[in-house]
């Protein structure tokens, strides 16, 4: 038993060590054939490696500094995503820096012992490494601090030999990320504004698919779990838009570099309230699998209205490269939207005649009519709400049976 018990962890480490072999090669693939984040990341690793290289030959090989070091350890740690970071994290880096190393140093004097001197540094460095303003560049304050401890160079000359090293390094890393192939972050805006409108339509078509027989509770969780995610990617494209916009900043490509057209800033918005009323449908979803079911007759026209809401959302009309609206596609969209009114209103109708207006049906006409009116600024977004797809008023407050 034990053998066989040896043999199957063996055979569990060998397939993860293939499959982790695998990764890797398909990642290194792709950084060579396809533009995106693994070529990004080769790039700005084999810039951090010849900005510390270049760091080296002029504070350790050319200047033949007493502390070269610091030089192309502190360029190696400054390749950042943007250069607005990279300098960012520069000046927080040369404060920690320089606050660790006069303490070390004022403890070196007043003690005149290695140990003791680190008793006293270390815990304030370390608190102060801690302070949320420096981010992660605060641990360098008591790595900074050991250095000077453990090499026993704290006079006048040493300090400035570290400060100065510290800044040519930090002037060789910016130089570098800034002047070679800087970073610009659109791509990711690009994908996720096209993932967004296709993925919310695909999901809408397969809930009114699935809606056409019977569904149970697993199957509308299912749809609720799909509909959680399309909030994250309305998430995720908000912090791709802050890496998009600061990347820019303090680029000298940018003015070389093509933008591609975006979205106004309420193209976000709306997307965020039509991914939030489809989780509330997909949820109210899951209540009517345990509760009253829907009428048959309710059934088909939310099927309906799910299938047209979800042609409204593909056919979502991004701004193309001249700027300007589609006006087929929006004529198109606009269509849809009005099927899915219509639909809206077969399946209040529906059920009123049903077995009357229970909650769970109630809760899905209610939040079926939010869905419309977010999707109205996507066929149109120059148009205002319609009220009767807004007004609250329309439905009754329903009864629970």
């Amino acid at each position: 038993m034990t053998g066989r018990k040896a043999a199957k962890e063996r055979h569990v480490v060998l397939h993860t060590l293939r499959w982790e072999a695998g990764e890797i090669g398909r990642s290194v693939h792709r950084a060579f054939t396809v533009a995106g984040s693994e070529r990004n990341t080769a790039v700005q690793s084999l810039k951090a490696a010849a900005a510390a290289l270049l760091a080296w030959a002029v504070a350790g090989w050319w200047w033949e500094a007493p502390m070269a070091l610091m030089a192309p350890w502190t360029a190696l740690f400054l390749m950042h995503n943007t250069v607005y970071r990279s300098l960012l994290s520069a000046l927080q880096q040369f404060v920690v820096v320089l606050v660790g190393t006069l303490l070390a140093a004022g403890a070196g004097v007043l003690t005149h012992n290695e140990m003791a001197a680190m008793a006293l540094a270390l815990p304030v460095t370390v608190l102060l490494g801690n302070y949320a303003r420096f981010g992660s560049n605060g641990l360098y304050a008591p790595t900074a601090a050991l250095f000077v401890l453990v090499y026993g160079s704290y006079t006048g000359a040493d300090i400035l030999h570290r400060l100065l090293e510290t800044l040519l390094g930090a002037v060789i890393g910016i130089g570098v990320n800034a002047l070679v192939l800087p970073p610009v972050h659109t791509r990711r805006v690009t994908q996720l504004r096209e993932q967004l409108p296709h993925s919310c339509g695909d999901l809408l078509h397969h809930v009114a698919d699935e809606l056409a027989a019977d569904y149970d509770q697993e199957q509308a969780r299912r749809w609720y779990g799909s509909a959680q995610r399309l909030t994250d990617v309305v998430t995720e494209l908000r912090e791709a838009r802050r890496w998009s916009a600061e990347s820019y900043r303090i680029n000298p490509a940018r003015r070389l570099r093509r933008v591609p057209p975006e979205p106004p800033a309420a193209w976000d918005f709306v997307w965020d309230q039509v991914t939030e009323h489809t989780a509330r449908t997909m949820r109210t979803l899951t209540e009517t699998a345990v509760r009253p079911p829907l009428p048959a007759e309710a059934r088909d026209a939310l099927a309906a209205l799910l299938r047209a809401a979800g042609d409204t959302c593909l056919l979502d009309d991004h701004l193309r490269e001249d700027g300007r609206r589609d006006d087929a596609r929006t004529h198109e969209a606009r269509r849809a939207l009005a099927r899915a009114s219509a639909a809206h209103r077969r399946l209040t109708a529906a059920a009123r005649t049903g077995r009357g207006l229970t909650s769970t049906t109630g809760g899905v006409i209610a939040d079926t009519r939010r869905l419309l009116s977010a999707l109205l600024r996507v066929a149109d977004p120059d148009a205002a709400f319609d009220p009767q797809l807004s007004d609250q008023r329309e439905t009754p407050e329903p009864a629970c049976h």
